[in-house]
């Protein structure tokens, strides 16, 4: 019985992408200890040695699921900047936005995209899928660079403001109340702007 749902599946290419759906609900359910080969083919309806096929062990199958991440991650941010002010800092403000929305929406898939280190095959292997998201990041900040400055030094500012705020909602610095998003993403509207004089 599995083993035609296992040949249905490969023949109408579906396979693969129910595995990695499975992976985020199993992900978003118990945390990065939940997910492994076997439950993902057993939410997915399908033999163990299903996910073979598809993916190099549980590794494989993290850096798939944190792929698929940072597709939803880049729609997020940009569905954020598409319904405000389209204009340079409201498109800033509303990338930033979906930056944390995501991070509340997702926590477990936002983890995971984050928890490769640098250097590793991992973030290799991801890069195809987490280069457009950066390049979001990049556009929205290209405005605001001045004359002169490395755009990475606004980039990094940027990304450093909102991805540590996300964090500190994420572990519950603030508490069961709401985050002070409003007023600490106001400190985008200083991004890119010359320092005032000492007086």
């Amino acid at each position: 019985m599995s083993d035609t749902k296992d040949k249905a599946s490969h023949h109408h290419g579906n396979l693969r992408q129910a595995l990695i759906e499975a992976g985020i609900e199993l992900l978003t359910e118990g945390g990065l200890d939940a997910l492994t080969l076997r439950k993902c083919a057993a939410r997915a309806g399908v033999s163990h040695a299903a996910p073979a096929h598809h993916f190099d062990g549980i590794d494989g199958l993290r850096v798939a699921i944190a792929q698929e991440g940072f597709v939803r991650f880049r729609h997020r941010m940009l569905d954020f900047a598409d319904a405000g002010p389209q204009t340079p800092r409201g498109r800033l403000h509303g990338i930033c936005k979906g930056y944390l929305a995501f991070a509340r929406e997702e926590p477990a898939l936002y983890d995971l995209i984050f928890s490769f280190r640098a250097h590793s095959k991992k973030i290799t292997d991801m890069r195809e899928s987490s280069t457009p998201s950066y390049q979001v990041l990049r556009d929205a900040c290209a405005p605001f660079v001045p004359p002169g400055t490395d755009p990475l030094i606004i980039e990094t500012q940027v990304w450093s403001l909102v991805h540590g705020f996300a964090l500190l909602i994420l572990t519950g610095r603030f508490g069961p109340g709401p985050a002070p998003e409003d007023a600490v993403l106001a400190l985008l509207d200083r991004i890119g702007t010359p320092p005032e004089p000492d007086r």
